[in-house]
């Protein structure tokens, strides 16, 4: 017998622990590396959208002029895009509660 073969293996583990292992279906490993996938697929949805955060700061770095009703003031780009990205996220938040709230049925 090959020293490498599986039955070398075998022995390793009690014959009481080889018995009572039950076995993945092929349904429950589907599931399983469905998941995995899902997870990779994230992992690399993550990392592209950190790296074009990265050039969207890189690209936007310098100073520009906002003028305000009674006044203006400097400010870098990529600070008032990530401000305005934040209130329109807040915004959306709170236009969708209120929506929920108003059409929602009568008690």
């Amino acid at each position: 017998m090959p020293a490498g073969s599986s039955a070398a293996a075998d022995k390793t583990v009690p014959i009481e622990l080889r018995a009572a292992a039950p076995l993945e279906s092929r349904g429950q490993r589907a599931i399983r590396h469905g998941r995995r996938a899902r997870l990779y697929a994230w992992a690399v949805l993550f990392v592209a959208v950190l790296v074009v955060l990265i050039v969207l700061i890189a690209a936007n770095v310098r100073s520009v002029k906002v003028d305000w009703v009674l006044g203006s003031t400097h400010a870098s780009l990529v600070w008032i895009v990530l401000a305005g990205t934040v209130l329109g996220w807040l915004l959306g938040m709170t236009t969708s509660v209120l929506f929920r709230y108003r059409t929602r049925r009568p008690r």
